[in-house]
């Protein structure tokens, strides 16, 4: 199954390294058009370090002239970064995006309530029509070093359908230098899941050389969606997530993260 029933738990030792949820709105010009100092007031308590980056977008193709592609580089947008004293937490701000992202994720009614706090600023200040795109996102590492299980093979840990041919009994895991699982599939009317699967380094490499195995959920629903619709949606789309983790992995993998019974819901 894709995704399996579960009762809900914490882990000890969660494979957990960011969550980040997006929510894109139509574009709001005067987020652009001068720093968000009332903004900023309004959550630096709680993101006291602030930082902004222009970044220039992808060029896109806009048409062809002589059968060559014209390509046309979209003028540069200024990102506003609002970070945690820890460095943990961090809000992005935008003129068509606000995103919520952590590298502390301990459960979903924290992550909401910090989501909430933000969000409620940035409706009473800058009072968006609706939200286009709701994106939740979680990527999950999991070391074999870090729970002991470094003599155990992958098969032993991951279900076979997020392995490719890793999962197939007469292939040796050290032989194989990549192999990955991209998905990109319709859940619902409105909702979809792009899922990154497979052996890797986090960061190239940059957060050390050790091999992990790679489960980057990115889930979302998208329409013209009213502010008061998002807290129900968001909870959908963590509810996909964490059956789709329980899916995904073995029983001997959920014992060696260390589960902990979560009674409240």
């Amino acid at each position: 199954m894709l995704f399996s029933k579960f009762e809900r738990c914490l882990y000890t030792r969660s494979p957990l390294v960011e969550v980040i949820c997006q929510l894109r709105f139509p574009a709001i010009l005067s987020i652009g058009a001068s720093e968000p100092a009332a903004f900023q007031e309004a959550i630096r308590h709680d993101f006291p370090q602030y930082v902004a980056k222009q970044e220039k977008p992808a060029p896109k193709v806009v048409g062809v002239e002589n059968g060559v592609p014209k390509v046309e580089q979209p003028p540069a947008v200024t990102n506003y970064h609002f970070i945690s004293k820890d460095g943990l937490w961090k809000l992005n701000l935008t003129s068509s995006f606000i995103a919520l992202s952590t590298l502390r994720y301990t459960r979903w009614e924290e992550f909401a309530q910090n989501l909430d706090k933000a969000l409620a600023a940035f409706i009473q200040i800058y009072q968006p029509d609706y939200f286009e795109r709701a994106g939740l996102r979680y990527v999950n590492a999991v070391a074999k070093e870090n729970l002991g299980l470094q003599d155990l093979l992958w098969d032993d840990l991951i279900q076979s359908p997020y392995l490719g041919i890793l999962g197939e009994p007469d292939v040796n895991e050290q032989d194989v230098n990549k192999c990955a699982l991209d998905v990109d599939i319709k859940l619902g009317e409105d909702c979809r899941l792009k899922l990154h699967t497979g052996p890797g380094m986090l960061n190239a490499g940059k957060q050390g050389p050790k091999l992990r195995f790679i489960l980057d959920q990115d889930l979302s629903v998208t329409g013209n969606l009213a502010s008061d619709q998002l807290p129900t949606r968001l909870e959908e789309l963590h509810q996909y997530a964490g059956g789709l983790f329980h899916g995904a992995i073995t029983d001997t993998l959920h014992d060696a993260l260390g589960p902990v019974a979560i009674t409240d819901n």
